[in-house]
């Protein structure tokens, strides 16, 4: 068995957008360091970035209702729908710069405009909505968001939603034009294609089984081909474990303290597809209702218009489910090897404290195809059962860890990045918002692990991310500045947003 050993700058493990974004980053500013990347799979993005995966959308928080809390008094917390949206437009301005630096080409292939909706129904939800509106349509972030309960303008806005509704209670939802669709696994194809050509060694169907500090502080990853099933050690100064629900078990096997007592419960996603071009064609917009009670946030109900291979496609979902893998082509013991003596507590703790959840779960998986029509037609009223084929989309691993706020073994919706005091190895983890925040978190990566070169990087970083370092929301010449910049870079100038500031800037120039 050959036992082949090499040493790099940089490993990266998973081929996914995380890992994308972070080798497309380092690249730029530090091109002459040795980039490795091992994948477990064939071709890059196939687990949670690839597109029929539930990682096609641009989560900015235009429609999203579950970033957008009520408070008891009936006001509406928008700070997180503020932060997330500061996110995507950091992942858009570095979109933009490969796309004007020639490093990737044809981003209509992986963004397109699309309106963003929210839709309600109930007079105790339209009266949320509005004031979702009043405090968002004032933002300068959100310019441009329109508001109606008119059934006949909601007609022209979505057809295919109210088409034989009956009309017995109120019904409202917002719009908002400036939103886009992502497709996020021809995006990571793109920008390993572009690694590929600057001399990154992408290993595909390699396994990152183990991993572990040497003496001289460098981490050793044992590697198996699978291609050939030999082994292979690498050694690297910085790792960074982006493998979705593979994470987990990696980061629990470098030892590193600040892994301890993390957990991780996976659910998976189900979706149903449209198999009509004549019922695609009716609807063009993201459209996100609210949760149903006892619901987790990654199960909001959406209808989405989707490009994918440059076709459209229409997705309803997503239905939970459950599954002890930690990733689509994972093992099923992936959930019982993650718990160890230092999570035990924290898994436990967790179990005892969601058992709405896990009923949630069963409940779904139990749903019959019909079950999933009934729920479809709240959205789409004539929706016929041929018309539609069940997908099974990701898996996602939320985290589990004990928290000031929740107690111990709290379960965590959001995307976490792990790394080592010395900042020599870092993990991401969880799931929503994700992809669509990744050039944020991979900067945060950045800012934790190379600190000692942050002052030499940030000219660089500043000229991919104008923004960097500075608030768009405090700046409004340049949150202008930005959004024509990357809606000219991303085929975007035709959307209505930019046009109407094109406009104000005419008549303020005048």
């Amino acid at each position: 068995m050959s036992n082949k050993q090499t040493k790099s700058d940089v490993i990266l493990v998973g081929a996914g957008i995380m890992s994308a974004t972070l080798g497309a980053l380092l690249k730029e500013l530090v091109p002459d360091w040795n980039i490795k990347v091992f994948e477990k799979l064939s071709i890059a993005g196939e687990e949670s970035s690839n597109e029929w995966n539930n990682a096609g959308t641009g989560h900015a928080a235009l429609c999203e209702l579950n970033y957008t809390p009520e408070n008891a008094d009936g006001s509406v917390d928008i700070s997180k729908a503020i932060n997330i949206n500061e996110q995507f437009q950091v992942s858009m301005q570095f979109w933009s710069y490969l796309v004007n630096s020639r490093l990737i080409h044809n981003p209509q292939e992986f963004i397109k405009p699309l309106p963003h909706m929210s839709l309600v129904q109930g007079k105790q939800n339209v009266d949320f909505l509005w004031n979702r509106f009043e405090a968002l349509s004032n933002n300068p972030l959100f310019r441009g968001m329109e508001f109606s309960d008119d059934p006949e303008k909601l007609m022209e806005w979505i057809p295919l939603i109210m088409q034989q509704r009956g009309l017995n209670e109120p019904i409202a939802a917002t719009k908002i034009d400036s939103g886009t669709d992502v497709n996020f696994g021809a995006l990571t194809r793109k920008m390993f294609n572009h690694l590929e050509m600057n001399n990154v060694d992408i290993n595909y169907k390699h396994s990152v089984n183990d991993l572990k500090r040497t003496r001289d502080g460098l981490w050793e990853l044992k590697v198996q081909n699978l291609n050939n099933g030999t082994v292979e050690h690498h050694t690297a100064k910085f790792v960074f474990i982006g493998s979705g629900g593979g994470s987990l078990h990696l980061l629990q096997k470098s030892d590193i303290p600040e892994g301890k007592n993390i957990g991780g419960f996976p659910v998976s996603g189900i979706f149903m597809a449209c198999n009509n071009p004549d019922v695609v064609a009716q609807h063009h917009a993201k459209v996100y209702g609210k949760a149903k009670v006892g619901a987790p946030p990654m199960s909001v109900p959406h209808l989405d218009t989707r490009f994918i291979d440059n076709e459209k496609a229409l997705l309803f979902g997503p239905f939970a489910g459950f599954s002890p893998k930690f990733l689509k082509y994972g093992s099923m013991f992936d959930l019982l090897t993650s718990v160890k003596p230092d999570n035990f507590l924290t898994m436990m703790a967790a179990g005892a404290k969601n058992v709405p959840l896990t009923k949630y779960l069963i409940q779904q998986v139990m749903l019959s195809k019909e079950k999933r029509m009934e729920e479809l037609r709240e959205f789409i009223p004539n929706a016929k059962s041929e018309d539609w084929d069940l997908i099974v989309a990701g898996q996602r691993v939320q985290v589990i860890k004990d928290t000031e706020a929740g107690g111990k073994g709290t379960l965590q919706f959001g995307t976490e990045v792990v790394s080592a005091a010395d900042g020599s190895i870092a993990a991401l983890l969880g799931a929503s918002p994700g992809a669509s925040t990744a050039v944020h978190v991979m900067l945060e990566v950045i800012e934790k692990c190379f600190p000692e070169y942050l002052k030499e990087w940030e000219p660089k970083i500043k000229e991919m991310i104008p923004s960097y370092g500075a608030s768009l929301l405090e700046e409004p010449e340049l949150l202008d500045e930005v959004h024509a910049t990357t809606a000219e870079a991303l085929g975007l100038a035709d959307n209505k947003q930019v046009k109407e500031k094109g406009k104000i800037r005419v008549l303020m120039e005048a």
